[in-house]
């Protein structure tokens, strides 16, 4: 299927650039895989009335980290860090802007972002250029114990507001690693999951960690399209609880498209979802037979991105189109701050 059709009109307007509050209290659109088209409009704190007790609800607990940084080179120039993955123990890949001041050998300092002065006890050298401009950056001191410091949370480049930090985290963030949230989760507030769970849903957890190809286009043929590795770890409760549930006939609901994507990558046949580490490239787009999720809950994404791409596979294209076209005639919210869609 061509790139052009995941393209679908949307005022400008329509993208969000503050979350609801309550967080619950966004919209949501409700649609089915099966039958006829069609749709229920709903507000995500009604989720408990589509969901079933013995239902396992799959959530990213990943945090988004402080990743982009602002240095300075021994000339003096400032270049822009944006932080990738920790490959080992302060060795970084990154994207730095622009690039061609950053070539291996250059050292770095950081600026507080705050009053710009240089934190002293935090440097790192540019050790690497890899695929795609990235680079690899070797740090000496302790990132993670100065990244409060020198980091700020890197938000979508479509999102032009200033936001609290924490309103661009889950409520049950855990695992620091992110550079991008995993928006679908934005929505539940602690009193939502004590709802569900008191309705005997079972809540179970996982870590993805969104790097910046989140935000990466499709760009020509979508079969030549390649993923940023991400690392995720499936807790062995996590997959024992699904492979019960699947082997039940119990329904396993994915709270976001990170979900989708480690679920899937740790299937085995035979086995189930095997729990432990991993790396994920994986691009899920039509046609895909999904062998561990029966339900999706999620935002509305971007056009020509991976992510409709993958909800095209999972609800069918022409519903998903059905569905967007239906979302801004109603005049739901968009992208990660915006309103969400129950998929059953």
């Amino acid at each position: 299927m061509s790139l052009e059709a995941y393209d679908y009109f949307l005022p400008e307007e329509l993208i969000a650039q503050e979350g609801v509050e309550p967080r619950d209290a966004a919209r949501m659109l409700v649609v089915y895989r099966e039958g006829l088209f069609r749709a229920e409009h709903r507000q995500v704190r009604d989720l408990p009335e589509y969901l079933r007790p013995g239902d396992v609800l799959v959530f990213n607990e990943s945090k988004v980290i402080p990743a982009r940084l602002l240095a300075q080179r021994p000339t003096g120039g400032r270049v822009e860090v944006l932080l990738v993955r920790e490959r080992t123990p302060g060795l970084w890949e990154a994207l730095v802007g622009p690039g061609r001041k950053a070539k291996p050998g250059t050292r770095l300092r950081f600026l507080s972002p705050r009053d710009l002065r240089v934190v002293p006890h935090l440097e790192a050298e540019v050790v690497g250029v890899e695929e795609g401009g990235v680079r690899v950056l070797r740090f000496q001191g302790d990132l993670m114990a100065h990244l409060e410091e020198v980091g700020e949370v890197p938000l979508p480049p479509y999102i032009k507001t200033k936001i609290p930090p924490e309103r661009y985290q889950t409520v049950y963030a855990k695992r620091p690693g992110s550079v991008a949230a995993p928006t679908a989760g934005l929505h539940f507030t602690p009193e939502l999951l004590s709802r569900l769970r008191g309705m005997g849903v079972e809540l179970r957890f996982l870590s993805l960690h969104v790097g910046p190809g989140t935000f990466r286009p499709v760009k020509g043929d979508p079969e030549e399209h390649e993923m940023h590795p991400e690392p995720y770890e499936i807790p062995e409760e996590t997959a024992e609880a699904i492979n019960r549930a699947k082997e039940e006939g119990r329904r396993v609901v994915a709270v976001g498209t990170t979900v989708v994507r480690a679920l899937e990558s740790a299937f085995r046949e035979g086995m189930g979802v095997v729990p432990g580490m991993g790396e994920t490239r994986l691009f899920i787009r039509p046609p895909y037979a999904f062998r561990v999720i029966d339900g999706l809950f999620t935002n509305f994404h971007l056009p020509r991105s991976t992510l409709i791409m993958l909800v095209a596979a999972f609800l069918g294209y022409e519903r998903t189109m059905e569905a967007y076209r239906l979302a801004v005639a109603e005049r739901y919210r968009f992208y990660s701050l915006g309103d969400a869609m129950l998929i059953l």
